[in-house]
């Protein structure tokens, strides 16, 4: 599971945690940049363009943070209460944000540096933090305020208008529960955890059912609350990922299904597997820890801003733009976990490092949800990484690494052999490009059907077994293996499995528009010049922030329709179809795009 541990309203840190690790490299504390002109983002009538424009440029002025708006100097509104309240609540939130940045450097510390006898200490430090952080965000000030700004949000510019909207959607969220749920939610989670721990060791999913069972009752009481109106598990899908809903879900996985259980069946019993055995051996850690660090630094990781360090679970996380922590993990036998991880962790990182600045520590400055940031670490490591161009890019980077891996082979070899589907794909996290979205589709219909009911506990295990069967093939041979193989549900974390494979598909989309906007972009990327793409998902996902209030929203505005999962299949149809030579690149019809072979 990779999570970027700002992500989760209830933090699942303990899924990833251990003890002391071994950092790659220590880097200086970043300093603060200077200050600027204060700039605008604004969204292009033209497809795929966003631009951040100087007020010297314009002569528009969107004060940042807390100050009025003006237009050559002149307030855009004569209402001083607006810019007295508005000013209130971004110095509120920004309290809030700089408090949970520090949170977040807790949670780092805990799972990448602290010594194993300190785990009880910073348990309680993070549990003191958490009640402030909690009464901070819910003190009825906050209500008081945006009682009085939500009714003038057509007279504040789009970004503070954001400000405003993700403000009150966050607030109601949190205050709709009481106290006394939110404890006992905290305490299911530490509970949760420790059960799932003895019970994924013991292979025994009866020993983690009856807190999973209390999970699920509280999860549906807690939906009920926040919005009786809707499906308690379209409930669930708003914390994660804003605006999705279950119906929605249904189309898009069934479409997905359809077409990949026949085409997987199809390409196993091909007898065109490519050849992947010249990467099978024992490779140094170090040197892949220095291929890896060499690697991220090329596609645009800022190590003034940011670090990269080992831990059991790679994730990203941090407290700022300016301060970005990022981990990754070697595995001796197998060069590709390192990379392909370290590529997935570096996408996360650059939409951290990229956000702007101007609305700093304010709602419309995080990211657009879990689907859009998956989208990002995505798009490098399955769009970019396990493309023919990085192919040729890799090949001298790893043959200068370990000459007796790429002896005799070039980069379509390489190419090939990071592109083959594994025969038996059981464990999710270990899973391939083509198999991994179901995977996923079999979570998101187990958990719907617990939280609306149709699904029992007890009856998980088997249920699960019968849909790797009938999905992947593959039968699990004990409880770890199957159902108690992620840490998820034992933070009550329902809803968040879709993300990933939404992020799959946005990821997708929106590499398809980077190819329109920037015609050199695989010859680019063939020669290490990754400077081009980083610049254009600056400005068209990272810098724009929440300024869209769903992903469908930002979607339209970059690649002109909403998430569409048929340029995903086209794209895996026809990859894998001419890398298992089931056609030929000229005979491939899926309309696909990406012909990298």
């Amino acid at each position: 599971m990779t999570l970027t541990l700002h992500a989760l309203s209830r933090c699942t840190i303990q899924a990833i945690s251990g003890g002391h690790r071994r950092a790659l490299r220590r880097i200086p504390s970043p300093v603060a940049p200077a200050s600027t002109a204060p700039l605008l983002i604004t969204i292009s009538r033209q497809r795929g363009v966003a631009t951040r424009r100087s007020a010297a440029a314009t002569g528009l002025v969107v004060r940042s943070a807390a100050v009025e708006s003006s237009v050559d100097g002149k307030p855009t509104s004569t209402d001083g209460s607006l810019t007295q309240d508005y000013g209130d609540l971004c110095s509120r939130l920004k309290t809030i944000a700089h408090l949970e940045g520090v949170s977040g450097l807790l949670g780092w510390d805990e799972l990448v540096m602290l010594p194993s006898g300190a785990a009880a200490c910073r348990s309680s430090q993070k549990e003191a933090l958490a009640g402030v952080i909690y009464e901070k965000k819910t003190e009825p000030e906050i209500g008081r305020l945006l009682e009085k700004l939500l009714p003038k949000m057509e007279a504040m510019d789009p970004n503070s208008a954001a400000v405003v909207r993700e403000a009150e959607r966050d607030y109601k969220r949190l205050t709709a529960i009481s106290k006394g749920m939110a404890e006992k939610m905290a305490r299911l989670e530490s509970e949760g955890y420790q059960s799932w721990v003895a019970a994924r060791k013991s292979g025994d999913f009866s020993k983690f059912a009856p807190v999973l069972q209390e999970w699920v009752k509280l999860t549906r009481e807690r939906c009920a609350i926040i919005d009786p109106s809707r499906p308690a598990y379209d409930v669930c899908l708003d914390d994660f990922e804003k605006g999705m809903t279950s119906d929605r879900l249904d189309t898009i996985f069934s479409t997905l299904r359809a077409s990949l259980v026949p085409l997987i069946k199809d390409l196993r019993s091909s007898g065109c597997a490519p050849d992947r055995s010249f990467l099978e051996g024992e490779w140094d850690v170090e040197t892949q820890a220095k291929l890896c660090e060499e690697v991220a630094m090329d596609l645009g990781f800022n190590t003034e801003m940011g670090r990269l360090d080992v831990s059991v679970h790679p994730f990203t996380g941090g407290s700022h733009p300016t301060d970005v922590r990022m981990t990754t993990r070697f595995k001796a036998t197998d060069v590709t976990e390192g990379l392909t991880g370290t590529i997935h962790e570096t996408g996360h990182a650059l939409y951290e490092q990229g956000r702007s600045l101007e609305y700093d520590n304010l709602p419309v400055n995080r990211a657009a949800g879990m689907g859009i940031h998956e989208s990002q670490s995505l798009l490098w490591e399955r769009m970019v990484a396990l493309s023919l161009p990085f192919s040729n890019y890799l090949h001298p980077k790893l043959a200068a690494a370990f000459p007796e891996m790429l002896k005799g082979r070039t980069p379509t070899d390489l190419y090939a052999a990071m592109n083959v589907m594994q025969e038996r794909s059981m464990i999710r996290v270990e899973s391939d490009e083509l198999t991994y979205p179901l995977h996923i589709i079999l979570r998101y219909e187990l958990e719907r059907g617990l939280i609306d009911g149709s699904i029992q506990v007890k009856d998980l295990p088997e249920l699960w077994n019968a849909k790797m069967t009938e999905y992947l093939g593959c039968t699990p041979t004990s409880d770890a293996e199957g159902v108690l193989q992620d840490v998820h549900w034992s933070a009550g974390a329902f809803g968040y499995f879709p993300t990933y494979s939404l992020g799959a598909m946005y990821g997708c989309q929106i590499y398809k528009e980077a190819h329109r906007c920037l015609p050199s972009l695989d010859s680019d990327i063939a020669a290490g010049n990754f400077a081009p793409l980083k610049e254009w998902l600056n400005k068209n996902i990272h810098e724009v922030g929440s300024l869209h209030a769903t992903g469908d929203e930002l979607m339209r505005a970059v690649t002109g329709s909403k998430l569409d999962p048929q340029v995903y299949l086209n794209h895996l149809t026809s990859k894998y179809s001419v890398a298992y030579k089931l056609c030929t690149a000229e005979e491939d019809d899926s309309g696909s795009v990406f012909h990298f072979s």
